[in-house]
């Protein structure tokens, strides 16, 4: 079951509708595997987040991509698109059920040679991988993305980007732990956390994007970052 938090719209829900509905749909089959995940509550990343994630795909234009949190494989196969044709997109889940219907839909798109899944948990997996990867795209257990960071950081070169989903958790981030129900409590600790270390660090430039329930943008601006 999805987090209730992130049910809480962090701006207008007129706005919400406007940016999620008027913006052009995607084409073809992927347009019908997103079409279909919304109708049956899959969690895939909303549309006003997906054409933002066009937009700057189309800008930073990657080479190498890394995503933390597979899914039904809907934004790796999208960010596929955005690699050229040498490019390659790594992602990573631990979930079987999630995992079969990724590598499904890997094969309907014809995307089995660009993209590859690592099946495991993320804290195992990314100490193993090299990089380097110009984009890397985490939308995976809220509580962990202070855990992986570091890791993120380590993968991408100066000037590589992190795009970190889901951050704001309805806008939660912002009420006194008090406020927060007990089982949501850790995550409001770790996502407050992530900003204290990101937001003022002196070699990272970063940005907080409301869209969906929040993005947190990062490029690294020196060789070496320690959070």
């Amino acid at each position: 079951m999805r987090n209730p938090m992130m049910r809480r719209p962090v701006v207008k829900q007129e706005v919400v509708d406007f940016i999620r509905y008027e913006q052009k749909p995607l084409p073809g089959l992927l347009g019908e595997i997103e079409q279909t995940a919304y109708e049956n509550n899959v969690p895939i990343i909303p549309h006003e987040t997906v054409v933002f994630l066009q937009f700057l795909l189309g800008q930073i234009k990657p080479r190498e991509v890394l995503e933390i949190g597979t899914a039904i494989g809907f934004s790796s196969s999208l960010m596929s698109q955005y690699v050229g044709k040498d490019g390659h997109v790594t992602t990573i889940d631990r979930y079987d059920v999630m995992i079969k219907k990724a590598r499904e839909n890997y094969e309907k798109l014809g995307l089995t040679e660009r993209v590859t899944l690592l099946e495991g948990d993320a804290a195992d997996v990314l100490p193993t991988l090299t990089g380097p990867y110009d984009f890397i795209f985490m939308d995976s257990a809220k509580s962990k993305y202070i855990e992986f960071l570091p890791e993120c950081l380590r993968l991408v070169p100066k000037g590589g980007v992190i795009m970190i989903d889901d951050v704001l958790q309805g806008g939660t981030v912002t009420h006194p732990r008090e406020a927060i129900p007990k089982n949501q409590r850790t995550i409001h600790r770790k996502l407050n956390l992530l900003f204290e270390k990101v937001l003022n660090h002196p070699d990272l430039t970063s940005s907080i994007v409301p869209l969906g329930d929040g993005i947190l943008l990062i490029t690294k601006e020196s060789d070496d970052v320690v959070l």
